[in-house]
């Protein structure tokens, strides 16, 4: 049977009685003008209103997904799915079924997914409020080009289409608002033909089921969770090496800086921030190498260039050689110390230094043990 079906169009469902039956009637025109073999699948997240009863009797499959969650109920439906091509967009006829062609007729050229764009089309007023249109979509957009090196201008848009190739390979399975991010990004994972197409975008029947702050803020964790280095690498070498830096100046004595004297305390805040710093670029590296060996982030040329130039034995000697830098600072100033009949000592600065090598060595030692571990190849 499954043959049989050119595409298939999927519409998640929670209380859409308003504009649930207008998206079917579209889909089935567009079906019939094209000469498409189509199916419609709803999947219905737990609506209380008549949603179900108008699909269904409109001739929608419906299929009721229990777990809530915006990506739970379009998994249940895109794995429901038959057709050879599959379009999704959402139930509440924000967007304009009549131009489910031009998502179909990519995908017949030989892309994998189709994604619309309603910043490169066209956003009916009172479609989409002030705050989504022209700071969180941008900023959320801009952080998946930065991140994921793509140059897609609208992630979050709910109108797209993919093969039903495309989607076993994406391997989806966030169940919440994230997963329209996790979809582009598992599209660019796996090297799918993405393509890009303008599309108009209308004002919603019914009222919204989002949580701007809270879906925004899963967005950003997804991004982040699959991005170590702008997580971790960015703020742990920049921390560390500010921290390294301000420790040496401050080693001869304070510092005249802006009308004030940075003394002793700022010597301490930037001991403890290198420290920190460095735990957290040991983070990145821990969290980089799990994701890499897990097939969860592509291979990089970070990962590449660690791979050549760290082995348990380089990091060991590293680590010992920084641990016996801070050793040797401290025995010297324990020398000074003795040879002065354990009076009056004044190496605070050269102290601070030291005890800040000791920890890093420390660190490094046994975070290569770690990162050999995380490295070992399982048959």
């Amino acid at each position: 049977m499954s043959e049989q079906i050119e595409a298939s169009v999927v519409l998640p469902c929670l209380n859409e009685e308003k504009a649930i039956g207008v998206c079917i009637r579209k889909i089935q025109e567009v079906f019939k003008e094209q000469g498409i073999r189509g199916e419609i699948i709803v999947a219905d997240n737990g609506s209380t209103d008549s949603s179900r009863e108008i699909a269904s009797g409109l001739g929608a499959k419906v299929f009721i997904e229990q777990q809530r969650g915006y990506g739970a109920a379009y998994l249940r439906g895109l794995r429901e799915a038959l057709g050879r091509f599959i379009v999704m967009g959402d139930s509440d006829n924000s967007y304009d079924f009549y131009e489910i062609p031009k998502f179909l007729e990519p995908l017949k050229k030989g892309y994998d997914f189709v994604l619309g764009s309603r910043f490169k089309g066209k956003i009916k007023k009172g479609a989409m409020p002030w705050m989504n249109r022209y700071i969180g979509n941008p900023i959320l957009s801009g952080m998946c080009r930065l991140f994921f090196k793509t140059k897609l201008s609208d992630i979050h848009c709910g109108m797209r289409s993919f093969t039903k190739e495309a989607f076993e390979k994406m391997k989806l399975k966030s169940t919440g608002m994230e997963f329209a991010t996790e979809m582009v990004f598992s599209a660019l994972l796996n090297n799918l033909k993405i393509y890009e197409i303008p599309i108009e975008y209308f004002p919603r029947h019914g009222a919204s089921k989002l949580s701007p702050l809270y879906d925004a803020w899963r967005h950003i964790r997804f991004m982040l969770l699959y991005c170590p280095f702008w997580l971790y690498f960015i703020p742990g070498v920049c921390g560390f090496l500010l921290g390294l830096v301000i420790l040496f100046i401050l080693l001869p004595g304070p510092v005249l800086f802006l009308g004030h004297n940075w003394d002793m305390h700022f010597m301490i805040f930037s001991s403890v921030l290198s420290i920190l710093s460095y735990q957290i670029l040991n983070l990145g590296i821990y969290a980089h190498t799990f994701a890499i060996n897990q097939k969860l982030i592509r291979l990089d040329k970070f990962f590449v260039f660690f791979q050549r130039s760290f082995n348990l034995e380089r990091g060991l000697l590293l680590g010992f050689i920084v641990f016996m830098a801070g050793l040797t600072i401290n025995v010297l100033i324990f020398i000074e110390w003795f040879s002065n009949n354990f009076g009056a000592l004044y190496r605070i600065r050269e102290s601070i230094l030291a005890m800040t090598l000791l920890v890093i060595g420390i660190q490094t030692i046994f975070s290569s043990f770690f990162i050999s571990l995380l490295s070992l190849k399982t048959k």
